[in-house]
């Protein structure tokens, strides 16, 4: 893997571990983070050899959100108000940029959570497909305590996975809410007891993943985010055109000769 200051990425038995590495910063969110991710995130789209990603936090806590120096420092770019925006708006899309690009990796992305997932923990942790957290994992949209609405996709993603009521109180109120009123609220898929049951449980769950065939595995990835936004009429003409290039693949004869002779399918990247 190349050298990141902000991440450490593994890849073992087709799963990409991608590490939130700053424990000392409580893995906040620094400029090398930003930028950092997108190329992470590259190269697991480009490499056949990923099939499924997990995310984690080094140390004791996921993430504390972006870091306050950067925060600090928004906006100061000129004098002119209409330049000063038009620059503010283009950071900010920029930022977005570095979530959109875990949002369309084509490969699964699990979130594994424990202590804090803060603020831009929250954007991140909402592009992902599933999350999953320690019991006592505290998480929260602190934006509106920091004087500004949430701008990098937790508004946008988050009350299309809990429902629009729950988003809105989480979001105007910044409560903190345990691993457990997450998983109550479907946030998280399942906790867990502490950080190692965690990522044992969320490998376990990558690892299943990543047995099955990756072409399946991405067409399902597919049709669930192209239904973010269509009828269902429109998923299912999509599906039927999709899966007429797709049921060609050799994965199909694989998986039914296994399951035919009850064993184990292995599948090409």
């Amino acid at each position: 893997m190349s050298d990141y200051k902000a991440f450490r990425v593994e890849l073992k038995d087709k799963i990409a571990h991608v590490v939130i590495n700053r424990p000392e910063k409580l893995n906040a969110m620094n400029a090398d983070f930003w930028t950092e991710i997108v190329d992470i995130f590259r190269w697991v789209d480009d490499t056949d050899e990923v099939r499924v990603v997990v995310l984690s936090g080094a140390g004791k806590h996921f993430s504390s959100g972006i870091d306050l120096t950067m925060l600090a420092n928004a906006g100061q770019y000129g004098t002119d108000v209409g330049r000063n925006a038009e620059m503010q708006r283009r950071q900010i899309l920029k930022l977005q940029g570095s979530f959109n690009a875990v949002d369309n990796c084509r490969k699964p992305v699990l979130a594994a959570i424990q202590g804090y997932c803060l603020g831009g923990g929250i954007d991140l942790i909402t592009a992902c497909d599933m999350r999953y957290a320690t019991v006592d994992a505290k998480l929260s949209i602190r934006e509106i305590d920091m004087g500004l609405a949430a701008d990098v996709g937790t508004l946008q993603r988050l009350p299309r996975i809990i429902g629009d009521g729950l988003a809105r109180e989480l979001a105007y109120t910044g409560r903190d809410i345990s691993g457990e009123e997450a998983r109550s609220i479907g946030l998280v898929n399942r906790t867990f007891a502490d950080q190692a049951a965690l990522l044992a449980g969320v490998f376990a769950i990558a690892g299943e993943i990543a047995s099955k065939s990756p072409i399946a595995v991405r067409g399902t990835k597919r049709m669930l985010d192209y239904m973010r936004d269509h009828r269902i009429d429109d998923g299912l003409e999509y599906v039927a055109t999709w899966n007429a290039a797709m049921l060609q693949s050799a994965d199909l004869r694989v998986a039914m000769a296994a399951f035919m002779s009850k064993q184990k399918p292995e599948f090409a990247d």
